[in-house]
């Protein structure tokens, strides 16, 4: 018989709330890029990595509450940004609890028998559910679902779901907790692949939508009625829906989600799942990883999170396994290698495991960081988190930006972000009298797209222009006059770079005036 934790959740509330340290401020991110002048980035955050601990295996799942970030996944021990596996490192198996300010690991560590899949934290931060293949939680029986408080670290006593095998997606709304993964039983009654618990006791609901395959991700609307479930079901609550359905959240009732249409269907050659869902305000994205031919559906799509009707749709090739979205910006990781159908980068132009899409335009966006694809999935990030003006990525990536950090990163939006490239000096000629001709390629910016360009004679501007550039086309080459010279001058010009924060300057180029 199951315990009753009423009493422990709203006794503990109080204290949680004041324990739990809020996190950094939320700054304002739009779509424009209009704080690129300031911060030097154009969209919510920076593409520079900042430190963090890192983990021996990859990061399945991240959440964050004020100013504690959740990670679970296959690893079993954690170790400080910079030092090479085994070096300075501490045991957490398969579940860690991080500062959100420092990167640093707490004192909050429970002990985790089996690896961990899922991670989420209730609306007011006071609880922490984490699902996965585990069996024992702190020397306590917890079957693949176990509860924490987030102020005291302490496994929750009594709230005890007994579920049959891995849980692979948890959501925590006000009253309830949803759960997606594998199993077919919860506390021996029948829930295949989806259930929902009280948050109080743990207690099983009569939700039970009935998913025929794997659910991935769950997420829920603003107003808390409906219910978004990813992953690789073809059918769910009676009905023939592929990959993507919405669900109410009372009865679980399906409700009809025309977007999912634009899932193709699974056929013996392309199989497309939803691995990640994301709700904001009135939208829904969802992120689709697809196995079998070349072409199969990895992309993005948003929806009306009311009505299901599509908004507009990414058909980049590569498995999206995680989004965030933050202001006016969708992030996205995954191994994309082909953006063409999306004004984006063609094949062969190597991986780009993390992207930025407008939330209101889909298009692509002024952010390029990477990372490598390390692990077994080989596809790199695997799971974002935010605190609102941050991202965490987990993934089985083993590199960040080219620098050795393993499994666990995040990027902020602290000023600064990356400086454009060096410009190389210009080249200058005179070929007719009294004339100078200056020529200038662009560089790149993993922050910005578009940059300012200002040219200069000695000490004297000549003038400026605002050129775009991409890692995956030719440089734009800008070409410019300087008349009514003096003939016989010896002139120097240089050209200075700027993303409205970091400005490079190139060296100085001399011409004799003919």
């Amino acid at each position: 018989m199951k315990k009753a934790v009423l009493a422990v959740v709203t006794g503990a509330a109080v204290v949680a709330a004041a324990l739990v340290p809020s996190g950094p401020a939320v700054q304002a991110a739009t779509e424009a890029g209009a704080h690129s002048a300031p911060r030097g980035f154009g969209s919510a955050l920076s593409s520079v990595e900042q430190l963090s601990w890192q983990t021996n295996a990859s990061v399945n799942a991240v959440a964050v509450a004020g100013n504690l970030v959740f990670a679970g996944g296959l690893f079993t021990r954690v170790r400080p940004p910079g030092k090479a596996r085994g070096v300075g490192d501490v045991a957490r198996k398969y579940f860690v609890v991080l500062n959100r300010t420092t990167g640093v690991p707490t004192r909050f560590a429970p002990q985790v028998n089996g690896p961990v899949w899922s991670v989420d934290t209730s609306p007011d931060g006071r609880w922490v559910v984490i699902g996965g293949d585990f069996t024992v939680v702190d020397g306590v029986s917890r079957s693949h679902v176990a509860m924490f408080d987030t102020a005291t670290g302490k496994l929750v006593t009594g709230w005890d779901p007994v579920v049959n095998f891995r849980v692979a997606a948890v959501k925590i709304t006000d009253k309830t907790v949803y759960l997606g993964g594998s199993f077919g039983l919860v506390d021996k009654m029948t829930r295949n692949r989806l259930a929902a618990v009280r948050l109080d006791t743990g207690t099983l609901l009569p939700w039970s939508p009935d998913a025929n395959d794997d659910v991935h991700a769950i997420e829920v609307s603003t107003d808390g009625e409906r219910v978004f479930v990813g992953g690789g079901f073809t059918r769910i609550g009676g009905r023939n829906d592929h990959a993507l359905a919405m669900l109410n959240a009372t009865t679980g009732a399906v409700l009809s989600m025309r977007a999912a249409g634009a899932i193709p269907a699974k056929t013996e050659g392309c199989d497309s799942r939803v691995k990640d869902l994301e709700v904001q305000g009135n939208k829904v994205f969802a992120s689709n990883a697809g196995t079998g031919s070349v072409s199969c559906y990895d992309g993005v799509l948003a929806a009306d999170a009311t009505t299901g009707k599509l908004i507009w749709q990414s058909h980049c090739q590569g498995a999206t396994e995680a989004i965030k979205a933050i202001g006016n910006w969708l992030y996205k990781g995954s191994h994309a290698h082909n953006c063409s159908a999306d004004g984006g980068f063609p094949d062969k132009t190597g991986m780009h495991h993390l992207l930025v899409y407008s939330t209101i335009t889909g298009k692509l966006g002024p952010w390029f960081p990477n990372t490598d694809a390390g692990g077994e999935t080989l596809v790199g990030p695997l799971a974002f988190a935010s605190g609102g003006n941050d991202l965490w990525a987990g993934g089985d990536f083993t590199e960040v930006n080219g620098v050795p950090q393993e499994g666990l990163t995040r990027f902020t939006s602290a000023p600064g972000g990356a400086a454009p490239a060096r410009p190389a000096a210009p080249k200058v000629a005179s070929a007719r009298a009294n004339k100078v001709t200056i020529s200038f390629p662009t560089v790149l910016d993993r922050d910005n797209i578009a940059l300012t360009y200002v040219l200069y004679r000695g000490t004297t501007r000549i003038g400026a222009w605002s050129r775009s550039s991409n890692s995956w086309t030719k440089p734009t080459v800008t070409t410019v006059t300087d008349p009514g010279l003096s003939s016989g001058q010896k002139l120097s010009y240089r050209l200075e770079v700027s993303d409205g924060r970091n400005v490079q300057k190139s060296p100085a180029a001399t011409v004799k005036v003919r």
